[in-house]
């Protein structure tokens, strides 16, 4: 007998034994308890608008309704690296950086105009180059006058509104803005020079640490990503350029607050009670204006995502498919 007819005669007897052999009972156990759900994939990606490189992160269906995620400073969209996939197995979501931040270029202050309507017609010109003619907005900090100025521009292809520690009413800057407004006021080169603390490190920390309700769940890479990008040559002055702009936002509130009355969008304000930056004076208005807004003051700070994901999360997602059905 051959070796291969020896071996063919094995695997026929031993076919015969396992066809008379009692099938294993199933075993219950996590292998069968899992989410089978595919786990969304985030894109990084840089567009040329305008002349200029924009960095973005995108995850989700190309064909899901839109959720743009605009970040504060001084950090980009590195803050919603944790949100994305929890949104992205239903939308489709964008999430830039601005010009000076994050890995978006960062173009020398003296040749490129550092302003939140030239952001606004940046984001506008990313958004039509990736063809999105209609979205929902998170915006934080300086994502609120970024996106509000976008609402004006196309206000009726906002279908929802995620607000966290965004500012739209002068109740909302307290004592932190005395020294800013004081460089509004006139410009001068002192001013401009007192500034420049809020770009150091202990300020950073103090963004993330202070008024958070446990500091061990706030991961210092933040920090130190921040702070690398904050300490790049030429960035200093980026940013001095954007706190005097920030100004121009001021007067726009009115119109920002005519866009809620009128247009009504569907709005969430999960707002970090603690923020000395942004404090919960500037979310409470937001209900002259969106009476039907849902309202959450949480116990944290100004980077509520590092420490309240667990609460915020969930809150997002059930607005969101309420509010923004999935297709």
């Amino acid at each position: 007998m051959t070796r291969l007819a020896r071996y063919l005669k094995i695997a026929a007897l031993a076919a015969g034994v396992a066809a008379l052999s009692p099938m294993p009972e199933a075993v219950s156990g996590p292998s069968q308890t899992m989410d089978a759900s595919p786990i969304p994939v985030t894109h990084y990606r840089t567009a040329k608008i305008e002349g200029v490189d924009i960095f973005y992160r995108e995850a989700g269906p190309a064909d899901a309704p839109v959720v743009l995620l605009l970040h504060g400073f001084p950090t980009s969209s590195h803050m919603f690296r944790n949100l994305i996939p929890q949104l992205a197995s239903r939308y489709r979501v964008i999430a830039p950086d601005y010009p000076g931040f994050g890995q978006s270029a960062a173009p020398d202050h003296k040749k490129f105009a550092y302003t939140f309507a030239h952001y606004a017609d940046l984001m506008d010109g990313l958004l039509g180059q990736l063809d999105v003619k209609s979205y929902a907005m998170y915006v934080m900090d300086y994502g609120a006058p970024v996106g509000y100025r976008l609402a004006l521009k196309h206000p009726e292809r906002v279908s929802a509104l995620i607000i966290q520690n965004g500012n739209a009413y002068e109740e909302g800057l307290k004592k932190f803005w005395d020294p800013i407004k004081a460089y509004w006021a006139d410009g001068s080169p002192a001013h401009r020079k007192a500034l420049e603390v809020l770009m150091k490190p202990e300020t950073t920390k103090f963004q993330y640490t202070d008024g958070m309700s446990d500091i061990s769940r706030i991961d210092p890479d933040n920090m130190l990503h921040d702070q690398t990008l904050l300490d790049r040559p030429g960035n200093m002055d980026i940013q001095l350029d954007l706190f005097h702009d920030y100004g121009s936002n001021v007067p726009l509130y009115p119109k920002f607050q005519a866009f809620f009355r009128d247009r009504k969008p569907p709005t969430l304000i999960v707002w970090g009670k603690n923020d000395f930056i942004f404090p919960a004076d500037g979310a409470r208005p937001y209900l002259r204006d969106l009476p039907d807004a849902e309202l959450h003051l949480i116990d944290t700070g100004h980077f509520a995502l590092e420490d309240k994901a667990d609460e915020m999360v969930p809150l997002i997602r059930s607005f969101l498919e309420r509010k923004l059905p999935a297709s």
